[in-house]
């Protein structure tokens, strides 16, 4: 269901006086040395919920600095809330308690908007754990505003093109099969392509939410991106999405190594081995410049036996990040290339020749080689 607020759409009864402080306020705002200019996130925004993986999140692009300081909130399990046009970021945080506590998303924004005396400059998209949603646009919100909401989605946005912004983007989130954090960019690109803000953009954020996926496990931030200032936010937003999805790609590769090293688990080898060398190919083919990656595809193919494909992957590597010859050689730092597997690949000549070339010790200890291997570190 679609809901506006518009100079061509206002809602019946508005009096005379209404229009005029409605058009006094938007002019006020609009002008340079307005002092209420910096406080309006004027913007647009979707929440949503993958209801396979449930994760829950927000994504936001404005022409404003830094908007993800201000609009995206979220709690995995709970819910995820985007509070902007007059943006309350105590929204966020009595929001996402009301959400922990039972309440429903349309029950949490009356709680919300109750006693607020700016509720009428406010706009609010939510959704809750099990994907219901609710969205609310103020009364003297600046044209064209508006929200919809949808199944396991809310989008929303103020002072926007049109209406074929919020529509557009509605529309994209709906037909695009990926994860959320890729249909979260999907969508904002499919608004901006309708219009997006009306003011033109500069910043934009992503916030992904899932149990205990943040870094070593102590948080639950997924993706956590923020373009604080961008000729095309969007676009650079998706360039540092893709960074980070190649890292957990990485992640995953050699979570998949360390199952087919597992004596305990040699019946899955084979499929743990290419489990780990699709990972590591995705994590290169998502961001090329994924030293990282190399390094995870360099073991996943010594694993099987390609000697040559892990001798070229690795000098990929090393021609990426020199800096590794020097961690390769240190095995406690869990870095560069695993020992055990630096001795066979320097009788590979490809391999030998970009190791020689680069700066460093020329001779590489055999007691070094010869130790155990230690993880990478994630």
């Amino acid at each position: 269901m679609l809901t506006n607020r518009s100079h061509l759409h206002l809602p019946d009864g508005v009096s005379f006086v209404a229009n005029i402080r409605r058009l006094c306020f938007a002019l006020l705002v609009l002008l340079p040395a307005s002092p209420w200019a910096s406080d309006l996130i004027a913007t647009f925004s979707i929440v949503a919920r993958d209801p396979v993986t449930q994760d829950l999140g927000v994504a936001v692009q404005s022409k404003y600095f830094d908007v993800g300081s201000v609009v995206p909130h979220a709690q995995a399990g709970v819910g995820a809330l985007a509070t902007q046009a007059r943006g309350n970021i105590l929204y966020g945080t009595q929001g996402l308690s009301l959400l922990a506590s039972g309440r429903s998303p349309a029950e949490t924004l009356k709680q919300l908007l109750k006693d607020d005396p700016l509720r009428e400059q406010r706009q609010v998209g939510l959704i809750a754990a099990d994907g219901s949603a609710a969205t609310f646009t103020g009364n003297e919100t600046l044209p064209w505003s508006g929200g919809k909401t949808g199944e396991n989605y809310a989008v929303q946005g103020n002072l926007l093109a049109g209406p074929e912004v919020v529509d557009s983007m509605a529309a994209a989130f709906e037909t695009t099969d990926a994860d959320l954090a890729t249909r979260f960019v999907t969508a904002l690109a499919a608004g901006q392509a309708a219009g997006g803000d009306a003011r033109g953009r500069q910043s934009a954020a992503l916030l992904v939410v899932r149990k205990g996926a943040g870094y070593m496990s102590a948080n639950d931030r997924l993706v956590e991106l923020e373009v604080e200032d961008h000729p095309t936010p969007i676009k650079e937003l998706r360039r540092l999405l893709g960074i980070r999805l190649s890292q957990l790609a990485v992640s995953e590769a050699h979570a998949a190594l360390r199952d087919a090293r597992n004596p305990d688990a040699q019946q899955l080898r084979a499929r743990a081995i290419e489990h780990a060398r699709s990972k590591a190919i995705e994590a290169v083919e998502l961001y090329e410049f994924s030293d990282a990656g190399f390094i995870a595809l360099a073991g996943a193919e010594a694993e099987a036996g390609n000697l040559a494909a892990a001798s070229e992957a690795a000098r990929q590597a090393l021609l990426l990040n020199p800096v590794l010859k020097r961690y390769s050689v240190i095995p406690e730092t869990g870095l560069g290339i695993q020992p055990s597997l630096l001795e066979r690949l320097l009788q590979e000549t490809s391999f030998r020749k970009v190791w020689d070339a680069l700066p460093g010790d020329d001779q590489v200890d055999a007691a070094i080689l010869n130790s155990e291997p230690v993880e990478a570190a994630e």
